[in-house]
């Protein structure tokens, strides 16, 4: 008897466990697509490059102005005195350096701002996966990198609506 009851309990736990996994609602979300589609990306780019763009402009003046000096130190460098033409070339090597230095500084200054960018749209990514997975009652939420995910699971296009581009 306790044999038959140990066994019709065992059955039961397995029935509800059953049960349970049956009820789990997974989804997938591809978060490439999202970074490539999200209207969010775009206005960050377009907002980088208006914040950058004045520097961008210094920068091409300034590889137009060695090009200039450089080109008239090569024209007039057989007719202006050695002397003169060292100054003039040691004045094109200052810029030229300080045009590298300057390149750098707009280089880091940019990778800093596409990671600040990229780290508030993670965040915005998040909520919105967060608030359809709530919405429509899933248990669990992975994003990419799962080896397979069929369609009826991937919630990426709901997360892009949400993020207002469908």
């Amino acid at each position: 008897m306790n044999k038959i009851l140990k066994n019709l309990v065992f059955v039961a736990c397995m029935a509800c466990a059953a049960s349970a996994y049956a009820e789990l609602k997974v989804g997938v979300v591809q978060v490439e697509k999202i970074l490539q589609e999200a209207p969010q990306t775009t206005e960050s780019g377009k907002k980088l490059e208006r914040e950058f763009s004045p520097r961008s402009q210094e920068l091409d003046r300034m590889s137009k102005q060695i090009k200039e000096l450089e080109a008239a130190l090569d024209k007039d460098g057989l007719t202006i005195s050695e002397a003169e033409r060292r100054n003039k070339e040691r004045d094109v090597q200052n810029i030229k350096i300080e045009f590298q230095r300057k390149q750098r500084e707009l280089r880091e200054d940019i990778n800093l701002r596409k990671n600040e960018e990229l780290s508030s749209l993670q965040d915005r990514i998040n909520k919105a996966v967060q608030s359809v997975s709530e919405t429509e009652g899933y248990d669990l939420v992975v994003y990419s990198g799962v080896a397979y995910a069929s369609k009826k699971i991937d919630i990426t296009d709901k997360v892009l609506k949400l993020l207002g581009k469908k």
